[in-house]
């Protein structure tokens, strides 16, 4: 092999060494035998108009989901709060995944432990695996918490997360008073955001309503602060910087609910930080006596938005609002709660937004995008490419459902941006694959698996929705408020402007637009 300590050779290039294209060409004598004319009859077959009836008539298959699974979002959650470890209770494997997924993305560590529930478990039940695992992550890892949540196999055999965990402390794997709110989230059904939402709310009713029925109900003493959610993103670092901005410039007490910010983004000094940042218990006990909660993700937060608004608070929800409008409507809430007036600093950012859009609108006006992530996340990039002139022409969202459409199509007929604009709850990218094929837009905006829809059908990939693993440091900036706009702006500009030098590069025959200013 030509790999060797003294002439190391980037992957790239090794594969193309003689050695690697014969291991290549060899496989082919252990897979199906079809010609090359076969295949590529097939292929060109599934890019056609009668392909997409077929695959859009299926109902029992999903290929490639915009989506991942509850657990995900549980885990994501956990991290948002102060010295807590996140704890499922479900099998190796999957731990592995949330794991991995995370710190790809985010490129830090992400830590979560597993009660390790193997076949014995699955027949037997998993008390033992969560009376040893609570024991072992409190005595090696210190937390101030342990948050519990759960994979498919715990949830399939029915384990009773609430008794085990009270078990367990009658065992002395842990202290009585230790705090370790839980949730149930099966990964056969919702996704990502539901576990998310779940967690939140567990953690929530664990301090608000007596601990597991352990001790008495919080009593809630309204006062003026207000609290902020966020819901499930992969931009949490630039945006959560971003939202604690834009509430110091109105001098206004916010409590940040669920922050991994800090978690995903520590200094490298020579300091292992295990846990760095979040909410801590005593703001979660404060939070029940906000005057309101702002959240940025309504179908990120369905069940949270309405268990707080059951304990008496206004709860203004939200659709993660970028761009002019949606930005406005967000510092306009702030304002009407608080009785504080809108910062000049942010005025003078709204202007600058509304300069740069102005200078750009030509470049992006009547193109036609695709795009597919979370609910919450369509909306507020669709809202801002027809602020930008441009039509969101496909809007896909494998976990979103009836009543995301319908909130999608009225954003839709609210402009002429968006006429013959086409809203595409429970599918996945397999059917977008069909969409981009037989009705082709200029450009796509999804996350690193859309770049194999790049491949195959040549439209360029915008990078803005979770998860991003081939391109680094995405998250660390903002995409909400003026300023996150601005740079969601600046990703759409330089997509169109390598498309436009890509397709204009042949001298003296499509140079006539390979310009040096624009």
């Amino acid at each position: 092999m030509p790999q060797s300590a003294d002439k190391v050779i980037d992957h790239e290039m090794l594969f193309r060494e003689p050695e690697y294209q014969d291991m290549l060409s060899n496989k082919k004598q252990f897979e199906l035998k079809h010609s090359d004319e076969k295949i590529t009859s097939i292929v060109e077959w599934t890019k056609t108009e009668d392909y997409k009836q077929k695959n859009f008539a299926r109902d029992s298959l999903t290929v490639n989901p915009a989506k991942a699974c509850q657990p995900l979002g549980a885990v994501f959650a956990a991290n948002g709060f102060a010295k807590t470890l996140s704890f499922v209770h479900g099998s190796q494997g999957c731990v592995a995944y949330y794991r991995a997924h995370f710190s790809r993305h985010f490129k830090e560590p992400t830590s979560c432990v597993s009660s390790s529930m193997t076949e014995d478990a699955a027949v037997f039940g998993g008390l033992n695996n969560m009376v040893d695992g609570l024991a072992n992550a409190y005595s090696l890892y210190k937390p101030d918490m342990i948050a519990v949540s759960t994979t498919c196999m715990a949830e399939v055999i029915g384990d009773d997360v609430d008794a085990f965990i009270k078990t367990s402390k009658q065992k002395g794997s842990i202290p009585e008073e230790f705090d370790v709110p839980f949730a149930h989230t099966p990964a056969f059904v919702g996704s990502h955001i539901t576990g998310y939402d779940n967690a939140l709310m567990g953690v929530l009713r664990h301090f608000w309503d007596g601990k597991a029925k352990t001790t008495e109900p919080l009593v809630r003493v309204p006062n003026d602060s207000i609290n902020f959610i966020g819901g499930f993103d992969g931009f949490v670092v630039g945006n959560m910087r971003e939202i604690r901005r834009i509430f110091d410039l109105f001098g206004v007490q916010v409590n940040i609910i669920c922050d991994p910010s800090e978690s995903w983004n520590t200094p490298t000094d020579g300091e292992f930080r295990m846990y760095a940042g979040g909410t801590t218990k005593e703001e979660v006990v404060a939070a029940l006596h906000a005057k309101a909660t702002i959240i940025f993700q309504e179908f990120s937060c369905e069940k949270t938005a309405k268990f707080i608004a059951e304990h008496g608070q206004e709860v203004v929800t939200m659709n993660a609002p970028m761009g002019v409008a949606g930005t406005d409507k967000f510092l306009m809430e702030i304002s009407r709660l608080t009785g504080k007036p809108i910062p000049a600093a942010l005025e003078k950012e709204r202007g600058e937004l509304v300069d740069a859009m102005t200078d750009s609108q030509a470049h992006l006006h009547g193109k036609r995008y695709a795009l597919y992530g979370d609910p919450d996340q369509m909306l507020g990039y669709a809202a801002f490419l027809m602020e930008l002139g441009a039509e969101p022409t496909h809007i896909v969202s494998t976990n979103g459902g009836k009543e995301w459409e319908v909130k999608v199509q009225a954003l839709l007929d609210s402009t002429p941006y968006g006429k013959g604009c086409k809203v595409y709850p429970k599918r996945d990218l397999w059917h977008l694959r069909s969409l981009l094929f037989t009705e082709p837009v200029d450009f796509l905006i999804g996350n690193t698996y859309g770049k194999f829809l790049e491949r195959d059908t040549k439209t360029p990939l915008v990078r803005l929705v979770f998860p991003i693993h081939d391109r680094h440091h995405y998250h660390r900036y903002a995409t909400w408020g003026y300023n996150g706009s601005m740079r969601v702006l600046v990703m759409l500009l330089d997509e169109f402007f390598e498309a436009l030098d890509a397709n204009t590069m042949e001298i003296a025959k499509t140079d006539y637009s390979y310009d040096i200013v624009r």
